[in-house]
């Protein structure tokens, strides 16, 4: 339960499916210890999510017993595509494809209707910042990190002094469409990758779960011809094969080889550009049985080559509580918010 009188923000998670929410005090103390779920409505509409995002908040806040007139902002995160406004894209995406929600504005609908002030991050960035914080405590404001999640697709996000960065258009951090080099990581006649984006080679064409689909399972699946997964369709083969993976399976290792190799080029890329403090890895290719996980990250810090000098600082870890790393992300995103406007801008000469 919530302490008395003590402000707090919230933390709202948009999923296609789900929205979880939080309770984070102005102190820094989460008063939700696991998952808060409601249905999204979001294949309902925009005004229907926009509805289902008001009652998470409720329910956040009358399973914590905190009053309403506590709350001093709201933190919202949804899949992408969407602009650093939380604007979504003009095509749509995946998770908003009625057309009502082509370049609708949901933070700033959600800010109208709880009329509080709402901080808007990608799902991707939200838990890059969850990871950041969890990782570096007391020292997150001065620490930088890249994180990568797999999913679906390739998710991410970039932090520098505890704080995410967006970009002009809101689009930095879109790490699964970085380009990296080939040579050495497919196997003999493996056609190059393509991205549902239409590149060729970027990461998300290896790393993601539409990358096994589409490029991976299919010639892995030409060089194991007696695969159980052969039998079963495509799509569904690709869900399966992390539990081959967890028993040890050759062609689920050959498999998810490449996919932490392809992380490695990727780690490689953002140590000559951001060169960062910390390198996290999330998502569904983690969330297994704990000797799968070790094998995995350890592939992706093998294939991510530092200088002697980089190698001495910079740490490797998962995503933590991933189901609950958006929602937190983004009460930690309202919080600083919160804490940037308390400090007094700086003189200007």
């Amino acid at each position: 339960m919530g302490s008395a009188g003590v402000p707090v923000v919230v933390g709202l998670d948009n999923g296609g499916t789900s929205n979880n929410a939080t309770v984070l005090t102005v102190d820094g103390r989460f008063l939700v210890d696991g998952l808060l779920e409601i249905p999204s409505e979001v294949r309902s509409g925009p005004e229907a999510a926009i509805e289902a995002l008001a009652r998470a908040l409720d329910g956040a806040l009358a399973r914590t017993g905190v009053p309403r007139e506590l709350v001093q902002a709201v933190g919202l995160d949804t899949p992408g595509p969407a602009s650093a406004d939380g604007v979504i894209s003009s095509r749509g995406s995946t998770n908003f494809s009625q057309p009502a929600w082509r370049g609708f504005d949901v933070r700033g609908a959600l800010e109208r209707r709880l009329g509080l002030p709402v901080i808007y991050h990608n799902d991707g960035n939200a838990a890059a910042l969850y990871a950041h914080h969890v990782h570096f405590g007391a020292n997150a404001m001065s620490r930088s990190s890249v994180s990568a999640i797999v999913g679906t697709g390739l998710g991410g996000g970039v932090v520098e002094s505890g704080r995410v960065i967006a970009g002009a258009a809101g689009m930095a951090g879109e790490l699964g469409h970085v380009h990296i080099p080939l040579s050495g990581l497919l196997g003999p006649g493996q056609a190059e990758p393509t991205c549902a984006c239409g590149f060729t080679g970027d990461v998300e064409s290896v790393a993601s779960l539409t990358g096994i689909e589409r490029n991976l399972l299919p010639y892995w699946l030409t060089r194991y011809l007696d695969h159980p997964l052969a039998a079963e369709p495509l799509a569904r083969a690709a869900k399966l094969v992390r539990g081959y993976g967890e028993r040890g399976d050759g062609l689920a290792r050959d498999l998810f080889t490449q996919q932490a190799m392809a992380l490695g080029r990727l780690f490689t890329v953002a140590a000559n550009f951001t060169d960062p403090h910390a390198y996290f890895v999330g998502g569904g290719v983690v969330e297994a049985v704990p000797e799968f996980r070790d094998w995995f990250l350890a592939t992706v810090r093998e294939h991510t080559v530092l200088r002697e000098e980089q190698a001495a600082v910079a740490t490797f870890a998962l995503v933590p509580d991933r189901d609950m790393a958006g929602a937190r992300g983004v009460a930690i995103a309202a919080l600083e918010a919160l804490r940037t406007v308390a400090e007094p801008s700086p003189l200007v000469a």
